[in-house]
């Protein structure tokens, strides 16, 4: 028999999504399993979203969109930067895409030659490295720790820039550690790479879930960053699957073409449900969840810590919080195993996102609501002790 392809081999199963499966297979067995594992907000999408979505199928919206998406969505998310961030923003440099994933594939399609060099941070999201691989690029996992908050700076980029080096791809706020990038140091990185003349992409899907201070995006830093977003999150739409890409203006052309191609289009009800989203009367309902999200934050930071987990940086985004496991013995794989089994608490071991250090470390999802917190840290308790 022939063989599958050798990119195979570089690409890792998403061990999280395995850990869903077991946990499933045992709460089909009459287990009572609390969910802390999968990167996914427990809440249903708004009803007006929904509400909208329904309008159109019944409105028989049911066709093909443009390639880079409806004209009057672009335009929602472009007047969604003058009012947020106070950018002004070209309807005309926004493409959308089937969720952040297709984006982040449409961008690095259109900037990177195989054998060209992205440089990630780790631990990350595994998926950016496997998009990398998957078109011959090569992904250099830089080890970052809590001296830089689990993030790059300037330094940390000039140092590890190499012959083949042609760009940056952050996350800000970054999965799985929920730090956040502070614009000083944003300002700092992006001067970096333009100074070598690279490219630096911005995933900012988590970017409405900075809870305790404001950030700036940074398509402020100028017109040759890309940046990656997601209706996923903040806006409560992951089964939806729609994100988007702002790009500079000349590499409008080839992501066109590459999404005409690859995907022909982004989910057109998504699309038509989207502009509901950027509504200025969904974003109460919106800020509602993200309160909640902010107090179960609030409540397991300090709660895991007492029981004994490292975490010297507190996360100030997203919804997930990176821990130290080691002290309690073993690798974080076993570590997950076992308390899946004996308490019915299913995290994620680092290995799904660190190279470097992964075994040392879990994450946990604040997807579940405070009593099921309560019930997760009490499980624990007794099982660690």
């Amino acid at each position: 028999m022939r063989s599958e392809a050798e990119r195979l081999k570089d690409i890792e199963p998403f061990r999280v999504m395995a850990i869903l499966a077991r946990a499933r297979a045992l709460e089909a067995e009459g287990r009572d399993i609390i969910h802390l594992e999968v990167g996914e907000p427990d809440f249903a999408t708004p009803e007006p979203i929904v509400q909208a979505g329904i309008a159109a199928l019944q409105a028989g919206h049911t066709h093909y969109t443009p390639a880079l998406g409806l004209p009057v969505l672009r335009e929602a998310i472009a007047r969604y930067y003058g009012e947020r961030y106070g950018v002004d923003l070209a309807a005309e440099r926004i493409a959308v895409t089937p969720g952040a994933s297709g984006g982040l594939l449409l961008a690095m399609a259109a900037l990177f030659n195989p054998g060209d060099e992205v440089l990630l941070a780790d631990p990350g999201y595994p998926c950016n490295r496997h998009f990398a691989r998957v078109l011959e690029v090569k992904a250099k996992s830089i080890p970052v720790g809590p001296d830089t908050d689990y993030q790059f700076n300037a330094e940390l980029v000039a140092k590890n820039w190499g012959s083949n080096t042609r760009g940056v791809l952050l996350a800000n706020p970054a999965n799985p550690t929920g730090s956040v990038i502070d614009a000083t140091t944003l300002r700092g990185i992006h001067q970096a790479v333009r100074e070598r003349g690279g490219w630096l992409l911005v995933d900012e899907i988590y970017h409405e879930l900075i809870y305790d201070r404001a950030e700036p995006t940074a398509l402020g830093l100028g017109d040759d960053v890309i940046v990656i977003n997601s209706f996923s999150k903040y806006f409560l739409m992951t089964g939806w699957r729609l994100g988007w890409l702002v790009l500079p203006q000349a590499l409008v052309p080839a992501v066109d073409k590459l999404a005409q191609n690859l995907f022909l289009a982004a989910p057109t009800l998504a699309q038509h449900a989207a502009l509901a989203a950027l509504a200025p009367t969904t974003r109460p309902l919106l800020e509602a969840r993200k309160a909640e999200l902010k107090a179960r934050r609030d409540y397991l930071l300090p709660e895991l810590r007492r029981l004994g987990f490292g975490m010297p940086v507190e996360p100030a985004g997203a919804f997930y919080l990176y821990a130290d496991c080691s002290r309690f013995g073993g690798d974080s794989e076993i570590f997950v195993e076992r308390l899946l089994l004996e308490t019915g608490v299913a995290v994620t071991p680092g290995t799904d996102f660190a190279m470097a250090d992964g075994r040392r470390h879990v994450r946990f999802a604040y997807t579940a609501e405070l009593s099921r917190l309560r019930e997760a840290v009490d499980r624990m308790e007794v099982w660690l002790r």
